[in-house]
């Protein structure tokens, strides 16, 4: 029974090391700190200047 809830207790915490991770390793990419190899925060960031270009309101 001990083990039982040690496992699970250990388990919760490493899902919830690995939310934490994702979401800062998002929020880090998404401000040009990190990037991963595809670079997938510069199709956001083309996006957002083409529309700055064509000036839409």
């Amino acid at each position: 029974m001990k083990k039982n809830i040690f496992e699970t207790i250990l388990t919760s915490l490493q899902l919830m090391l690995a939310g934490i991770w994702l979401v800062i390793r998002i929020i880090l990419e998404y401000f040009g700190f990190i990037s991963d190899g595809n670079d997938r925060t510069t199709g956001i960031r083309e996006l957002r200047d083409e529309y700055r270009k064509a000036n839409y309101r």
